[in-house]
């Protein structure tokens, strides 16, 4: 499944669940999961999206975003192997046949150290209106 499709599920799916998601945000370290979630309370999750095993097994920057979330996520197509996967003391799971999204497993809960979240949510908010600020400069351009 291609990994827009599981963008697109994901995000609608934690949207509802009261979370805003940015795609692609980049951490202090450069490091770029592909979707950052922030909850109303200021929880941050971040989710790494996997479209197929061998995009799994050519990519392991994923340990790197843990230490930057208070819950890390693979989110995967149904009918990606799950076996392959890290077990439940690094990761939760969420599969997705494009449209419906079903946590398989919840994510271990790591809460971020408040200077940190402080870091990342003044990050994300930075991100976000940049983005809007292109957006609307391009939609002025046309």
């Amino acid at each position: 499944m291609q990994a827009s499709r599981i963008y697109s599920a994901v995000s609608r799916e934690f949207v509802a669940r009261g979370f805003a998601c940015l795609a692609e945000f980049s951490l202090k370290t450069n490091r770029r999961p592909d979707m950052a979630c922030l909850g109303k309370d200021g929880t941050i999750i971040l989710i790494e999206i996997k479209s197929s095993a061998i995009d799994f097994k050519t990519d392991q920057k994923w340990q790197d975003y843990c230490e930057w979330a208070d819950s890390f996520y693979f989110a995967v197509g149904d009918d990606f192997p799950l076996e392959i996967l890290p077990g439940p003391t690094d990761c939760g799971i969420i599969i997705t046949d494009g449209f419906d999204c079903h946590i398989v497993r919840e994510a271990p809960v790591k809460k971020l150290a408040g200077a940190r979240r402080n870091h990342l949510i003044r990050r994300l908010a930075r991100a976000s209106m940049l983005r809007l600020h292109n957006r609307l400069e391009e939609e002025g351009a046309q």
